[in-house]
């Protein structure tokens, strides 16, 4: 270790290097979470409903949790969202167009007794789906 008068040069040269062995600094420079992050680091994005789906609850608790299957428009990768709210499943139909976001877990990971599931959706052919579901909008007729 130099601890010399003119040590900056090798402390500054050496930290730089060592940067590295922090997993945090090197995940960042390669683009590592963006690249294999469905939304490609966007907070939102749009898809279309392939399937509904009942999710299990974790343990301990007891309950099907309603989601969809979502293909996004703009990389055609494949996946589940959460539909939120009481009845919120019987305003999205199949090949609807839906807006999804992340469900707010830790460091982009599922979030509460759902397990596997990361995002949410947000909107339903341009309407948002809170509004839907507590009556206070409706659906447009295609």
């Amino acid at each position: 270790m130099g601890l010399g008068k003119f040590a900056a040069r090798k402390l500054a040269r050496d930290s730089k290097k060592f940067r590295w062995s922090d997993k945090r600094y090197a995940r960042r420079l390669l683009h590592l979470d963006e690249k294999a992050d469905p939304l490609e680091g966007s907070p939102q994005a749009r898809g279309i409903v392939l399937e509904k789906i009942g999710i299990e609850a974790k343990q301990p608790n007891s309950a099907i949790r309603k989601a969809v299957r979502v293909q996004l428009i703009k990389n055609g990768r494949q996946v589940t969202a959460f539909a939120t709210g009481d009845g919120a499943i019987n305003f999205i139909d199949e090949h609807d167009e839906v807006e999804i976001e992340g469900i707010g877990g830790r460091l982009g990971r599922s979030m509460g007794d759902i397990p596997g599931v990361r995002y949410v959706v947000t909107k339903v052919n341009n309407v948002s789906l809170r509004e839907l579901v507590i009556g206070r909008k409706e659906k447009p007729r295609r």
